[in-house]
């Protein structure tokens, strides 16, 4: 009721956990909410499911359920965020427009996890990490403004770029980080510690 009193959304079905992946190929939604606990198949398996599409909707964890663990493994598994139930019904309207955008969205409990499943200290140590400093300037400013949940448009019109040259930075972190989504590469930004720029570093790469 929420998402179709709002402006500019149609949910186009609801289903349980059986029925999922089903409903998704046949709707295709441009965004998938999905709880972590339905009946029968759980939503972390359906998470699975839709990433193995074509073209995957966007998809979000919308759940009361916001353990470390659940959080984690649905990140790593393609999810484009973790919400929780509790968001505020105008909150979740336009969290809702920023995956439809390709943004990333995160409660603050999210966020924690996160940030303490991989700490920045022996940072540079890992091999993961390390790939950061094969992008170049302009690819490390785009990936610290993905991790900060912006989509390309958004990402564009911080640092006076087209959408399209946005994608093609985009494509090509990924490809260098070896990573399938935004989500995995934000996690990345974090561990190199590119979101604790200051904001005259940002403001310099701005100015290039």
């Amino acid at each position: 009721m929420i998402l179709n009193a709002s402006d500019g959304i149609e949910v186009v079905a609801t289903a349980e956990g059986a029925q999922a992946a089903d409903v998704i190929r046949r709707e295709r939604p441009d965004v998938v909410l999905l709880d972590i606990r339905m009946p029968v198949v759980d939503g972390l398996t359906v998470l699975r499911q839709i990433q193995e599409l074509p073209e995957p909707p966007h998809v979000a964890m919308l759940t009361t359920f916001d353990t470390d663990e659940y959080i984690l493994t649905a990140l790593r598994s393609g999810a484009s965020g973790f919400l929780l139930k509790d968001t505020e019904p105008e909150q979740l309207a336009q969290l809702v427009r920023t995956l439809a955008a390709g943004g990333v969205v995160m409660s603050p409990r999210a966020s924690r996890a996160l940030l303490r499943s991989h700490p920045g200290a022996g940072a540079a140590q890992d091999a993961d990490v390390a790939r950061v400093s094969s992008l170049s300037d302009r690819e490390r400013d785009v990936l610290t403004l993905v991790a900060e949940g912006l989509s390309n448009a958004d990402i564009g019109t911080r640092i006076h770029l087209s959408q399209g040259t946005v994608k093609d930075h985009v494509s090509s972190i990924l490809t260098k980080l070896r990573v399938t989504s935004r989500v995995q590469a934000a996690l990345l930004a974090e561990r190199a510690g590119l979101l604790t720029r200051t904001d005259d570093d940002t403001n310099r790469n701005n100015g290039r």
